[in-house]
């Protein structure tokens, strides 16, 4: 935020935008047993989803501010990096686009070209863009686990079900003394 909110550029994420991805977001069902066929697979899925939901904050509430006057005046903008992975950050690039990163940023607050009235807002932004990129991450992280814990489990569901397939009970046989 900004010291003066009445001249402030750039308005932050509020609760209220997060509450509308889910009141998952608080990672209530991580400690859990997840019993049953898909349990992981569904939470997997309910993690990229408010991902996928953070992405779209970024998408349709920060990048549209950090982009319009007065900010569209620096030679420096706010973008979209999407990955390889599938996911998407955002970063500090260089109009031109010959450098992308938080030096960017770094040299645009140092600098005596930008102007005082901004420096707040610029330091507003960073700081969403830092905590949303985190939140991305993470949730893009727990994702590729559960899905990862998943395959696991499958696996060894299927090695059990062989191994007892063929058995009877320990119970029926006679044990060695």
């Amino acid at each position: 935020m900004t010291d003066s909110a009445s001249t402030a550029c750039f308005t932050a994420l509020e609760q209220t935008d997060f509450q509308k991805l889910e009141q998952a977001a608080y990672l209530k069902g991580l400690l859990r047993p997840f019993k049953g066929k898909g349990a992981l697979a569904t939470w997997a899925s309910q993690c990229l989803n408010l991902r996928d939901g953070l992405i779209a904050l970024a998408q349709t509430h920060v990048l549209p501010q950090a982009r319009r006057y007065p900010f569209s005046l620096l030679p420096v903008q706010l973008a979209q990096q999407n990955t390889g992975a599938g996911t998407t950050f955002l970063r500090w690039r260089k109009l031109d686009r010959s450098s992308m990163g938080v030096a960017l940023w770094e040299e645009l607050i140092a600098s005596a070209a930008t102007p005082t009235p901004l420096i707040g807002d610029l330091y507003a932004v960073e700081q969403q863009r830092i905590v949303l990129n985190m939140q991305i991450s993470l949730l893009h992280t727990l994702a590729r686990q559960a899905m990862d814990c998943a395959s696991k489990m499958e696996k060894a569901g299927a090695l059990y079900k062989r191994r007892i397939s063929g058995n009877s009970s320990c119970l029926d046989q006679p044990h060695p003394h």
